[in-house]
């Protein structure tokens, strides 16, 4: 091409970090800026800390909006005078309202981790991994004033393989999007690729994760606490309460299979330097590494060394 794009980046989250970094690599692209939402607190200590793409910036020395609010008037008027051709946002945290997506002369570009239109909305990685999908993938779509409702123009698939958590499945899919981004942002201004209405009859929302959402109940399947272990790694994590002479202890298990056994519903099945097993509604569950409440990751039956579990135990929700 004669001459470059021009695209502005507002980013947050760890899929998006691939992304930037593509269309850093890329010729094709100039880009004028990048803004993230502000720093928070974080961890036990509550320590002011960046968002991933605010952490990127700084470690490659990177020019950064740490922005309250990009529909601010005063942002606005900065973004406008760089007449960007796209605006690129992938998981940045914030309602772009329609002065904002109104300012590119092409469009802004979001990447939606999900194959849109289902899971539209705020978690569509956990509820891939909640439903135990085989597929997912990443969906490049014209923002409207809907939530993820606008046209799509590619869509990027990939297999699951049952066993990615939260965590490292945002990360396959911020890789998943930065092999594509920079030819589908080409192609779009060239108008090779055209917008494609979503089909709203298919479509599903998901809900902001909650941390109710995420206490074990041992009703449930031990597939389906299995994937709730993965679908809410790392934050906010899934946990049980055990009974202590301290009070109740809040463990959080941060890895788990599924174990051909059959008991009561929360009944400890077998706890000794083999396995820690409890009973669930269908199945069972063996807890292979966990977290309780102030301490460090570790095993199941390491857990079982400080923690009295006998075997015939029936665990709460």
């Amino acid at each position: 091409m004669s001459e470059k794009i021009k695209v502005y980046f507002m980013g947050s989250g760890k899929i998006a970090v691939p992304v930037l970094e593509a269309l850093l690599n890329a010729p094709q692209i100039e880009l004028l800026g990048i803004t993230t939402q502000i720093d928070q607190r974080a961890g036990r200590r509550k320590k002011l800390t960046p968002t991933p793409v605010g952490a990127f910036a700084a470690e490659n020395e990177l020019n950064i909006i740490k922005a309250p609010c990009v529909n601010d008037g005063d942002y606005l008027c900065r973004l406008k005078a760089l007449q960007p051709d796209f605006i690129v946002v992938v998981s940045f945290g914030q309602i772009l309202r329609q002065a904002l997506l109104d300012i590119p002369k092409n469009c802004c570009l979001n990447v939606h981790a999900s194959v849109l239109p289902h899971y539209r909305g705020a978690s569509p990685i956990a509820a891939a991994i909640l439903n135990r999908d085989h597929r997912t993938g990443v969906t490049l779509m014209r923002m409207d004033k809907g939530l993820d409702t606008g046209d799509i123009y590619r869509i990027v698939e990939m297999e699951l393989s049952g066993q990615e958590n939260a965590d490292e499945l945002e990360l396959k899919l911020g890789r998943l999007a930065a092999n594509s981004v920079a030819d589908s942002i080409t192609d779009i201004y060239s108008g090779i690729c055209k917008p494609v209405p979503q089909d709203n009859n298919r479509a599903s929302l998901t809900r902001k994760i909650k941390k109710c959402d995420c206490v074990i109940n041992w009703e449930k399947s031990a597939k389906h606490i299995e994937a709730m272990v993965r679908a809410f790694h790392p934050w906010p994590g899934t946990s049980f309460i055990v009974k202590s002479k301290k009070g109740d202890l809040k463990i959080n298990v941060t890895s788990a299979e599924v174990a051909d056994s059959e008991g009561k519903p929360g009944e400890v099945l077998q706890a000794d330097k083999k396995a820690l097993i409890v009973g669930c509604g269908k199945q069972a569950l063996s807890l292979k590494l966990l977290v309780p409440q102030g301490k460090k990751e570790m095993s199941g039956p390491a857990f079982l060394n400080g923690h009295r579990l006998e075997k015939g135990v029936i665990l709460g929700n």
